[in-house]
Parts: C-alpha cells; sequence; structure tokens
C-alpha cells in the first residue's frame, strides 16, 4: 500500500478521482459489441441501440441482447412463483434466515424515515400531499456475485415508502436463470416480479415496457457502465435515484486504532473491484506503517486477493495529515460514500463531517456492516456526489404535491401583488386573471 506523506500530494493523487475511461473497454467487450452489432460502437452508441430496439421489438429485443451479452437464453422474461419455491430448496438455510434478519434490521431503519400520505395545511390555506410513487423497478446486478443484499437495501425502503407495484430486474446464468439467492430476496423484501433482462436492455424494458415486463415510474439501483449509460439516456421518460460508481471508503484513523481492525476495513472495500478506492488517512507515521504491513499480511489469505491488490494499487493507499481535523478537512473535500472514524472519540468528530454517504463511528461500526446488517441502505452516492445527494431512502420513493387552498380574505392582497408583477412581466393574462379575482370586491 502506498504511503503519501504530503497532503498536498494526497490531493493531487489519491484525492482527485479519474474519470472512468468508458471508449477504453476490454477486449472481450469489443468483441461482444461486434458479434452482437456487427461493427464497433462506442458504450454510448451500444446503449442507444439497445434502447432504440427494446422500444421497438420488445421481448425479443430483451431475449436477443440477453443472449448476446450474457450468453444467456430466455424465453419468459417473468420468473415464475415455481422458480422462487426452488430457490428456497437451493440455498442453506443459515443464508435464508440471515436475509431475513438483515431485511428486519432494514425495515426498521426506513420505517422510522417514514412520513404518512396524507394532506397538510397551515392556516393560510397552503400546504402539501405526500404520496408514494406508483411503479418501481429495483435494477439489481450481478451473477457469479449475486448481491442479495442489495435487493434488501433498494426494496425494502420502496416497499416501506408504499410503492403499489414494486419490480426486480436483473442479469442471467447461461441457463436463463436468475441466481437463487436473489430469488430468495426479492421475495423475502416483497417484490412484486422478477423478470430476466440486465444491462441496458434491463434498464430500456422498465423505462417503456415490454409484453412481459411493466413500464414503471422510477427505476433504481446500481449497475455498471451500461446500465450506468441507460440510467442517464432513459432519464426524463422515467425517474432514476442517482448514478453510481465504484466503491470508496475513508478510513480516519490515530494510533488509538487497531492496526488489523483497519487493514481489514480498507480490504473489504478494495475486494469489491479493481476501480474501488480504499483510502486511510492518518496523522501517525507509526500506524501507517503497521496498517500497511497488516494489508500485505491478510492479502495472503483473500479469496479475492487480486481484485483487492489492483484496487490498492489503482485508487488506493494511505495519506499523512497534519491531524485528525486535517484527515476530516481532506475527506470533506473528497466527499466519500463511506467514512470510518477509527479514532478514540468519534463523537467528537463526527459533527464536523460535511460530505459523506455513510459515517461510521468506532470501531465496533464497520462499514462492511453497514454492507449487510446495520439498517441503513447500502446504495450511497459515490462520485462526489455525497456533497449534494443522500444513500437511497424512502424519501426516494416518496413525491409531494403542492397545496393551494387560500381563504377569501387574503386572496385580494395576493391578486393585486400578483397583477402588478405579472404586468412588469409582460404577462397581461396572467395580470388580468389575478384581478378578476378583486373585481367587486
Amino acid at each position: 500500500m502506498r504511503i503519501i506523506r504530503s497532503a498536498e500530494e494526497g490531493r493531487r493523487t489519491l484525492l482527485t478521482r479519474r474519470p472512468l475511461e468508458g471508449d477504453d473497454l476490454p477486449m472481450e467487450m469489443r468483441e461482444t459489441i461486434f458479434r452482437a452489432f456487427g461493427q464497433e460502437l462506442s458504450p454510448d452508441e451500444v446503449v442507444r441501440r439497445v434502447i432504440r430496439d427494446v422500444r421497438e421489438d420488445g421481448d425479443n429485443a430483451v431475449n436477443y441482447y440477453n443472449s448476446k451479452f450474457d450468453g444467456a437464453q430466455t424465453t419468459d422474461l417473468r420468473v415464475t412463483g415455481d422458480e422462487i419455491r426452488a430457490a428456497y430448496d437451493a440455498i442453506p438455510g443459515d443464508v435464508v434466515e440471515a436475509l431475513r434478519f438483515a431485511a428486519e434490521r432494514v425495515r426498521t431503519y426506513h420505517e422510522q424515515q417514514l412520513r404518512s400520505a396524507r394532506m397538510d395545511f397551515n392556516l393560510n390555506g397552503l400546504g402539501q400531499v405526500t404520496r408514494a410513487i406508483e411503479k418501481v423497478t429495483v435494477y439489481v446486478p450481478g451473477t457469479r456475485a449475486p448481491l442479495p443484499s442489495t435487493v434488501l437495501m433498494c426494496a425494502i425502503p420502496a416497499r416501506v415508502a408504499g410503492v403499489e407495484q414494486l419490480y426486480l430486474t436483473s442479469p442471467v446464468l447461461p441457463d436463463g436463470t436468475v441466481p437463487p439467492v436473489k430469488l430468495v430476496a426479492a421475495d423475502i423484501a416483497g417484490v412484486d416480479g422478477v423478470f430476466k433482462a440486465g444491462g441496458a436492455q434491463g434498464v430500456a424494458a422498465a423505462a417503456y415496457g415490454t409484453e412481459t415486463v411493466p413500464k414503471v415510474d422510477k427505476i433504481c439501483g446500481p449497475g455498471g457502465l451500461f446500465v450506468t449509460i441507460a440510467k442517464k439516456q432513459v432519464f426524463g421518460d422515467v425517474g432514476i435515484d442517482a448514478i453510481y460508481g465504484p466503491t470508496e471508503t475513508i478510513v480516519i484513523a490515530d494510533e488509538s486504532a487497531d492496526p488489523e481492525l483497519v487493514a481489514a476495513d480498507l480490504l473489504a472495500q478494495a475486494e469489491h473491484d479493481a476501480l474501488a478506492s480504499p483510502i486511510l488517512l492518518t496523522p501517525s507515521h507509526y500506524l501507517a506503517d503497521e496498517v500497511n504491513a497488516a494489508v500485505e499480511r491478510q492479502l495472503r489469505t483473500m479469496e479475492r486477493a487480486k481484485i483487492a491488490r489492483a484496487s490498492l494499487e489503482n485508487r488506493g493507499g494511505c495519506i499523512l495529515t497534519n491531524d485528525i481535523d486535517h484527515a476530516i478537512e481532506l475527506s470533506n473535500f473528497y466527499a466519500p460514500e463511506h467514512l470510518c472514524l477509527a479514532v478514540e472519540q468519534p463523537m467528537a468528530y463526527a459533527m464536523k463531517v460535511k460530505n459523506a454517504g455513510g459515517l461510521f463511528l468506532g470501531e465496533s461500526s464497520p462499514e462492511a456492516l453497514g454492507d449487510y446488517t446495520a439498517g441503513p441502505s447500502h446504495t450511497m452516492p459515490t462520485g462526489g456526489s455525497a456533497r449534494w445527494s443522500s444513500p437511497l431512502s424512502v424519501s426516494d420513493f416518496l413525491k409531494t404535491t403542492a397545496v393551494v387552498n387560500l381563504p377569501g380574505d387574503i386572496v385580494e392582497d395576493l391578486a393585486r401583488a400578483a397583477a402588478i408583477i405579472a404586468r412588469a412581466e409582460g404577462l397581461g393574462g396572467h395580470a388580468h386573471a389575478a384581478e378578476r379575482r378583486v373585481q367587486g370586491r
């Protein structure tokens, strides 16, 4: 793990995000694109073609791209009840119980966020109605790593909010099935239907509908490059939650921190993929060296050591800071998805954190538990978007309608001022409509 001994150098390197080069695709993916389209295309062009084809040819287009991109033969895109029942038999009982345990934690947390759907007015006749979005699709990536936790973290807040029709779409295995553990998680979360459609074709099917896949009002959930581009391209025709990139974690630690635990927390995030960003900020030269040694020891026994090492080499490392306040200043500049305070008195620093998707206080609150069982959704803002956005929550599935129900005794004053402003804007029709309300009073 590289150790950067200058904060200024740290800003220029680890804390400056390098854009993901969508055009710099692996050769295998370039070959897949050529087989599907008969020519070389950029990721943007691929997604535009997929969306067009799904809009024009529905299920046939989804099945075609499932075959070309995932090597999966699909016919009926909807997962059947028999498949879901069989999924329970296909996974160990302790996994089912762990998913139920996690689901209850996630549900309880989000129920505390819920605002009831009701009409509220103040004394001047102004208010709002809060209602749940009617139809939502959760996109959950992964087949070899099927991510049942992401099913829970995205679907349960929607269900708690009161979404009436909640669906899930997923890439499929070569045999045309969705991984059983993902189906069990969807059932536990209360999803109304699961559909076999991965990548851009899954997003397009949910955005515009097909013979089998329902058209929805909003699409949420993470995904790879093509899913991200697809969400951008369908936005406006359908709502989206956010644009998610590779995972990011900053650990701020002082000399009281256990180097082995800090190393484990960094590696837990590094194993996601080679573009993950695991970063340690500490004023302690001693801790930096100890964590570096612990990382090397733990890498020797990691199942995904190759990925974790690539992550550390590409976008990870340690920056030495003047003190903990300086570390928090650098973290606020970076605005990480996850921020872990492994310091002696984490609560003393918590309110100094301005920009972070999730804040994990102390060594007993590791981010790895946040990924599965703590309660808040692990779908969090990345790429610096924690400066303006929040983790996925109940509020992502609620909408408000402003309500105006003015009492007659205040209309005259409002109308006179409105008419004056309207005429200043050159909108005589607006002025006339306002003035008619006070004529003859």
